[in-house]
């Protein structure tokens, strides 16, 4: 192999890599987006109750009977503090299996 080859096959790898770290990245960004959507339809489900019925359900066993509120509970792991009747619910969601920021 000479030089040029040798350069060719650096620049080759280089551009591999580079493919790859982009395509983990975009799946990575595509997976906090699909949380944010979870996140999104359970604070709407929970506003659409409060709009209807003057409070906040006390729990996403709730929003799923009345509001036909649904996702992937194998694959999103769903925390509903409902404080009081008239504050809005707090609402964490994370994919199972990440771990906390």
């Amino acid at each position: 192999m000479n030089k040029k080859d040798v350069f060719r096959l650096l620049v080759i790898l280089a551009v591999i890599v580079l493919a790859v770290l982009l395509v983990n990245r975009i799946g990575a960004s595509q997976e906090k987006a699909e949380t944010e959507i979870v996140r999104e339809a359970i604070k709407n489900a929970a506003l659409t109750c409060y709009a209807v019925e003057g409070a906040y359900p006390d729990s996403l066993d709730y929003l799923r009977q009345h509001y036909r509120l649904a996702y992937d509970e194998e694959r999103y792991l769903v925390t509903y503090d409902a404080f009081a009747s008239n504050l809005i619910p707090t609402v964490y969601v994370m994919e199972r299996g990440e771990t906390m920021p």
